[in-house]
């Protein structure tokens, strides 16, 4: 959530489901399942802001290292747990997600050096492995297993960066989910690691420079803060292989600015270093040296107002996606030779520019039109040449290739379109299947529309829904409504497995493109910040009353699910209108809007929202802050989802939540909280338990809006 390339998009999981299976809906009376509340002791805490008592009464739960935080945790654990095995067809869910997910998932390839790189799954390993080989024919070798980092697959691969000749690999690691890594590094030849290993990692990239890389750290925390102390004086280093960690080199600090954050970057070519400096989500300061003139830096913009990135270089000109003077995005070329004189290469359009990509000398620009990908390519003085054609409305990713080759790859995906990878022709701009996923699943008995539909002020949202083509509007479909809206994070159309359970079942997915998001641009952005962030909420109540009114579904068969910023979201609407919705489910909420910032790096999020010690933004966030706006009312079927190592946002905001919710909730609907063990915000997490929490958050929903599932064999 902290910069734009670190921000993990929260998006839904999804489940397949096979031909030869039917789901066949059951019209037995569902029998209310009791719940007793594990008790949550009380306290008198609370907090004078700006002289406004506010109580906070679970504050003892934020200590995530108590044996009381650590009693009532398994308490509420074995609660929810005992809740979820009484539901009919939970493990017949598990069950045959086990089954769906047990297919082949690859990665656009790449070549380094001599060889080609891709990653690959066989179906449930925890964690893809990464192979080469020398060409494209055949099966290629294992480089990289991250199942053999653990036996339950919870030590992940975060990232990986070869160096120029593609002779040594540096490979980032994560525990548990944690935002902490640790950087090594493996000599491909003989396949061993060196003996290089950087600790206390975070939020960093990892920038190949000759015989070392640059990364980015913080001080090494005190014992006991791990997870949930303040991440302050973020440091770049470069590291010189064959030499201790204490010995890197100190590249960029602000010692005055505690909350400052960099990233490097090299170019392709190494030939230019570039730093990104930033202290919010939103808005960096560049920083360009020349490695091969060992020149100081020089600052392209000093400012905090725009997005600036370094997309590559062609020699001496380097190529910069900017917002600055352009809220939509632009490219624009420096000749680092003329004085950093800037020339203006694609000028703002209409539709957003979300990548810009350097491939066999030509301009490779991805824009985003009404939240769907497309793809414009023009020679490298910005001339336009063609549009690239796309399977159908969806997101184009990991866009793969260089300057040199004439051969790159990307992958598609849409809601009902399986992720797959296409080999490109940079020339002749032909794109062919390279690896497609073997399911069955007739993506031809379903469709994706693209709705508009007015928000409370009147502002036109977009929306996309999906169903069985031809499906009947009763208004009485189980529906899933999904969102974010937030951090200029954009929801494009993406495959999930999980949603085609509930798509078989003759339900309606919907994700509406929320202000805050960056769908439409900066503009679109902001006007779902700060004190504006009530307009995020408003786009999603609109959406769901939409979904009413056009009969797809009803507020008894309406289900809304976010997570992290979306987790605010859910906790938000539901709050406002829990008449609303039958079922919510939070997943790493931040929702304790007035101590947020207090945690890891909460900080960061200001920019997207405010913090209480500043009077005006107090103002508003106890107005809408989830947890501050619970009263005696009966809420929605809710079910809460955190995990234990998440120090991107601290599960106390779950925990305090849930609590209050359970003191306070009138109805007799569930309020539960599931608390993944040995699991973070949602990065790097094993297939394992993808599956497991899937088929607890899918088993809950629908069992909550009274949709029973059972699975009866069919001959084909």
């Amino acid at each position: 959530m902290i910069m734009k390339q670190l921000q993990c998009i929260i998006i839904s999981l999804i489940f397949l489901f096979s031909c030869n299976v039917e789901l066949e809906r059951k019209d037995d009376s569902f029998r209310k399942i009791m719940v007793e509340y594990p008790e949550s002791r009380k306290d008198s805490v609370a907090d004078n802001y700006h002289g406004t008592e506010v109580d906070d009464p679970y504050r003892w739960l934020e200590d995530d290292r108590s044996e009381e935080t650590s009693d009532w945790v398994k308490r509420q654990n074995a609660v929810t747990g005992d809740y979820l095995e009484q539901i009919p067809f939970r493990k017949e869910v598990e069950k045959r997600l086990s089954e769906l997910w047990n297919y082949e998932k690859y990665g656009s390839p790449f070549r380094k050096g001599e060889k080609y790189y891709y990653f690959h799954n066989s179906g449930l390993q925890n964690q893809s492995v990464l192979y080469g080989q020398e060409s494209l024919e055949g099966d290629g070798k294992v480089v990289l297993d991250p199942n053999e980092f653990s036996e339950d697959g919870t030590v992940a691969l975060s990232s990986i960066a070869f160096d120029q000749d593609g002779q040594r690999l540096a490979y980032v690691i994560s525990d548990a989910g944690s935002d902490w890594q640790t950087i090594r590094v493996r000599d491909l030849q003989s396949g061993k690691d060196l003996k290089d290993e950087i600790s206390w990692v975070k939020f960093s990239s990892v920038a190949w420079d000759g015989d070392g890389f640059y990364y980015s750290r913080f001080p090494e925390p005190s014992q006991g803060s791990e997870l949930a102390g303040q991440n302050q004086y973020h440091k770049l280093y470069y590291h010189k292989m064959g030499t201790s960690q204490d010995a890197d080199l100190l590249i960029k600090q602000d010692s005055e600015n505690p909350s400052r954050l960099f990233f490097a970057g090299t170019t392709e070519d190494e030939r230019f270093l570039y730093v990104s400096e930033s202290e919010s989500s939103s808005g960096n300061q560049l920083h360009i040296k020349n490695l091969d003139q060992k020149s100081e830096f020089r600052t392209v913009t000093n400012s905090f107002d725009f997005d600036v990135e370094v997309v590559g270089n062609q020699e001496n000109v380097i190529y910069v996606k900017t917002t600055e003077g352009a809220s939509r995005g632009k490219l624009i070329a420096i000749d680092w030779n003329n004085d950093m004189q800037e020339n203006t290469i694609l000028p703002e359009q209409e539709n957003v520019l979300v990548g810009v990509h350097l491939l066999g000398g030509r301009i490779f620009a991805e824009y985003l039109r009404k939240a769907s990908s497309a793809v414009l390519v023009y020679d490298m003085e910005g001339n336009y040449i063609d549009e690239l054609t796309l399977p159908t409305l969806g997101s184009v990713s990991q866009i793969r290739g260089s300057m040199d080759d004439d051969l790159a790859f990307y992958s598609f995906t849409s809601y009902t379109y399986p992720t797959t990878i296409f080999s490109l022709d940079v020339k002749t701009l032909e794109s062919k299947v390279f690896k497609k996923p073997q399911l069955d699943f007739d993506p031809e008995s379903y469709q994706t529309q693209q709705v508009f539909y007015n928000s409370k002020d009147g502002t036109e949202v977009s929306m996309f829904i999906t169903s069985k083509k031809n499906l009947a509007k009763t208004g009485d479909r189980p529906a899933l409504l999904y969102g974010y809206g937030g951090f200029n994070i954009s929801l494009s159309p993406s495959f999930s497995i999980t949603n085609l359970i509930l798509l078989e079942n003759d339900g309606i997915y919907a994700v509406p493109n929320l202000r805050g998001g960056g769908e439409y641009g900066k503009e679109w952005h902001k006007a779902g910040t700060k004190e504006r962030k009530q307009n995020v909420f408003d786009d999603f109540i609109a959406a769901a009353e939409y979904l009413i009114a056009e009969k797809y579904t009803s507020s008894e068969k309406l289900a809304i699910m976010g997570g992290s910023n979306g987790g605010l979201l859910v906790g938000a609407c539901m709050t406002q209108r829990p008449d609303l919705f039958s079922v919510a489910i939070p997943r790493v909420g931040v929702l304790d809007m007035l101590r947020y910032h207090q945690f890891t790096i909460g900080w960061a999020w200001a920019e997207d929202y405010g913090r209480s010690d500043n009077p005006d933004a107090f103002d508003y966030l106890i107005k809408y802050s989830p947890l501050h706006n619970v009263r005696n009312v009966a809420y929605p079927s809710t079910l809460v989802m955190t995990a234990d190592h998440d120090d991107r946002v601290v599960p106390a905001h779950s925990f305090k939540f849930a609590a209050t919710l359970q003191e306070h909730q009138q109805g007799d609907s569930p309020v539960l909280i599931r608390i993944e063990e040995s699991a973070g915000h949602g990065a790097g997490k094993p297939t394992s338990k993808l599956i497991e929490e899937s088929a607890d958050m899918l088993s809950f929903m629908l069992y909550n809006l009274q949709e029973s599932i059972a699975y009866k064999n069919m001959d084909s």
